[in-house]
């Protein structure tokens, strides 16, 4: 029964194939996307980008609090 399931889902491979590469690279986005030193990283040019006034106090916060949020977010 093995060998006529994998026949007759043999023109989906393709599909199957793209959905797996889809998969991994999620995986890896959100791997560098909650990262720790990608996280400190964006806290300090967050600082940066206060001290030299590009942002004001208020979106500075929002920001942090943001990339906070990502810091403590449970491992997978």
């Amino acid at each position: 029964m093995g060998l006529i399931k994998e026949l007759l889902l043999l023109p989906f491979a393709p599909v199957r194939g793209s959905a797996w590469v889809v998969e991994q690279v999620v995986h890896e986005a959100e791997r560098i996307y909650y990262d720790p030193a990608t996280v400190r990283a964006e806290l300090a040019r967050l600082e940066e980008r206060l001290e030299a006034g590009e942002i004001d106090e208020e979106e500075f916060d929002r920001a942090e609090d943001e990339l906070l949020d990502r810091l403590e977010r449970p491992a997978r």
